[in-house]
């Protein structure tokens, strides 16, 4: 094969780095090299059941997602069950699910999980925040690129959204630019996944 010419290589580039860019991660939005502490003990009994997003760091695979609700449930094989739903553009419109599985990689605190929704490929799920009474949980990984608050309530109050947000502040994450999508007026009144 001849050598390519030197002045088509920018064109050839283009589209590499396009395709590079739209599947490269989110950006890291914790400060220092050290990953965020986790929660030092999780009851996976009471974690389970369903939980409303109430703010996300942007990444593409929610991209432009409403009344995302997550459930965890047990599986036969030991694993959890994971059901993602997402309302694309708006509470009215197409509702998409995504069902994964997880599985317990920290059993000392089983507040590390990995979460898998295509094949064998897991990414890292850490709690690193979350309420006494299991009433509202804090998302991330080792880099601190996906960032999630995670709630019983759709709708917590004010107060709450200030608190979790100082919070992570406080602990070196960027929070400037985190998603908060329209959420269900009330627990009852999200549709079920089921």
């Amino acid at each position: 094969m001849p050598p390519i010419p030197r002045r088509f290589i920018p064109a050839l580039l283009i589209p590499i780095l396009a395709l590079a860019a739209c599947t490269s991660p989110p950006r890291d939005r914790l400060s220092g090299d050290q990953p965020p502490a986790t929660v030092s003990r999780v009851d996976v009994e009471r974690y389970l059941g369903r939980w409303f997003e109430i703010a996300r760091a942007d990444h593409g695979f929610e991209r432009g997602c409403d009344g995302v609700i997550a459930e965890y449930s047990r599986r036969p094989d030991g694993l959890l069950r994971v059901i993602n739903s997402c309302w694309k553009e708006g509470l009215e419109g197409p509702v998409n699910l995504a069902e994964g599985r997880a599985r317990i990689v920290d059993t000392d605190s089983n507040a590390k999980l990995e979460v898998s929704f295509f094949g064998p490929f897991f990414g890292d799920y850490w709690i690193i925040d979350l309420a006494e009474d299991y009433s509202w949980a804090v998302v991330s990984e080792a880099q601190g690129r996906y960032l999630w608050i995670l709630a019983r309530d759709p709708r917590p109050s004010e107060a709450f959204i200030a608190q979790r947000l100082a919070s992570l502040e406080a602990r070196g994450f960027d929070t400037d630019g985190l998603i908060f999508p329209e959420q269900w007026p009330a627990a009852s009144a999200a549709p079920t996944s089921e």
